[in-house]
């Protein structure tokens, strides 16, 4: 591409705006200068182009022939750019953000509602980081977590959203009824290293349970909380969940809670840093968040 050979942009305003007033002090008003700079711009671009540019009148500015076509392509080149200027203002900036949670709480409670962040927030860009494990909320690897705990974080805000009943759940096809029947059945495992989800395993449960004969070792063992849902779905044994993240499982009778005991575990907190409170990206995934059917919730 050939080097453009242009004048003073703002040579070219001072003249495009005295032409359209006809008038150096008006186009100084509109520019927000003095008229003598309007002028003194003016008589620059007259020598840089080697042509008169306007007739000059006592307080009136009159172009001539070669003004007249100056200003005829000016005015089409300021059209375009403010028109592209307006159309690019008017484009809104799209914010991207990151809430990490574990896979489960992922699938199963909140990707059926990102629907409604897409109707509130179309600017925001949801990046849903699943782990296990407990990750840094320095804006870079996530900005918003859930978490299951005591709902105490060092410089964090922590907001319950619900809590964590975990119970004996399995396929009714099972036919299992009687909590004596219990060591008939292979055992679902649940493990991951450093799970934010603490789940409760097969030993804590058996303390309070006493079921002889019960084997809490053996079983299949899953790193993924879905995986186990999905294999006592499937008629593979008998799982340790928590209720809330079984609950269409329940409701629709493809699990069931044969018998108890049924331990609380520590609830499940929206977290976010105290720095950022009232940032509005951050504000908007929490009303998001805090809007998801079950929160505040033990049902």
């Amino acid at each position: 591409m050939s080097h453009r050979r242009l004048p003073s942009l703002s040579a070219l305003r001072a003249f495009e705006a005295a032409a359209r007033h006809e008038s150096a002090k008006q186009a100084a008003l509109e520019l927000s200068v003095t008229p003598t700079a309007i002028s003194h711009q003016i008589r620059g671009l007259e020598e840089a182009l080697g042509v008169s540019l306007f007739l000059r009148k006592p307080r009136q500015l009159k172009l001539t022939a070669q003004g007249r076509e100056l200003l005829r392509v000016l005015e089409n080149a300021f059209d375009s750019i403010s028109e592209v200027v307006e159309r690019l203002s008017a484009v809104p900036v799209r914010q991207a953000v990151t809430l990490s949670t574990t896979p489960a709480v992922a699938m199963r409670w909140l990707l059926p509602w990102i629907c409604l962040l897409s109707e509130s927030h179309p600017d925001i860009d949801l990046r849903i980081h699943a782990s296990h494990e407990s990750v840094a909320l320095d804006g870079v690897t996530a900005d918003l977590a859930i978490r299951y705990g005591d709902g105490r974080w060092p410089g964090l805000v922590a907001e319950k959203l619900f809590d964590n009943t975990f119970i004996p759940t399995c396929s009714p096809h099972l036919g299992l009824q009687e909590i004596a029947q219990l060591p008939l059945h292979s055992l679902i495992h649940f493990s991951s290293q450093g799970a934010v989800s603490a789940p409760l395993d097969w030993a804590a449960w058996q303390k309070e349970a006493k079921v002889p004969g019960l084997d809490v070792s053996a079983g299949p063992v899953f790193s993924d909380e879905t995986h186990a849902i999905s294999a006592a779905v499937g008629e593979q044994g008998v799982a340790l969940m928590s209720r809330q993240l079984i609950k269409e499982e329940l409701e629709e009778g493809r699990l069931v809670q044969p018998f108890g005991p049924e331990f609380e575990g520590k609830p499940f907190f929206l977290v976010y840093p105290e720095s950022r409170r009232n940032d509005p990206t951050v504000l908007a995934i929490r009303e998001w968040v805090m809007a998801v059917p079950g929160v505040l919730s033990s049902d």
